[in-house]
């Protein structure tokens, strides 16, 4: 393969550009574009209440890296949108990877528990509903 060229293809292509005669001009020009945005929707699992309002719980079994990747989206277009997760195990974040899922919350800030919800989320909105 002649250097420059990623494939045999373009090899060929540019041989057959230089026997026609002409300039082989490669990659030389940059297009810029616009990847068109694509809105999209989440349907958390379980609300609850809280003090002066509500927080979402996601369970999770397998937490795979698009749906990592979607709530650090909404995590960060929503910043005030309280999400927290019940994972059924502690497990890594694919084989191989020595970060687990309570280490991966821990760095992108996410709360989490583990099985079941702990019972002071669960008392978090107990006193919403009391007259003041």
């Amino acid at each position: 393969m002649i250097e420059g060229y990623r494939s045999g293809l373009e090899e060929a292509v540019a041989r057959q550009i230089k026997d026609a005669g002409k300039p082989v001009i490669y990659e030389q020009d940059k297009i810029t574009y616009i990847v068109p945005e694509r809105q999209a929707t989440y349907t958390p699992d379980f609300t609850l209440p809280k003090q002066n309002g509500y927080f979402y719980v996601e369970t999770k079994g397998r937490w795979k890296v698009d749906d990592r990747q979607k709530h650090l989206l909404i995590k960060e277009q929503h910043p005030d949108i309280d999400i927290r997760f019940v994972f059924a195990r502690d497990n890594k974040l694919y084989k191989g990877s020595s970060t687990s899922y309570s280490q991966y919350c821990d760095k992108h800030g996410f709360r989490y528990a583990l099985k079941r919800i702990p019972d002071e989320w669960l008392q978090e909105g107990d006193n919403d509903n009391e007259p003041k």
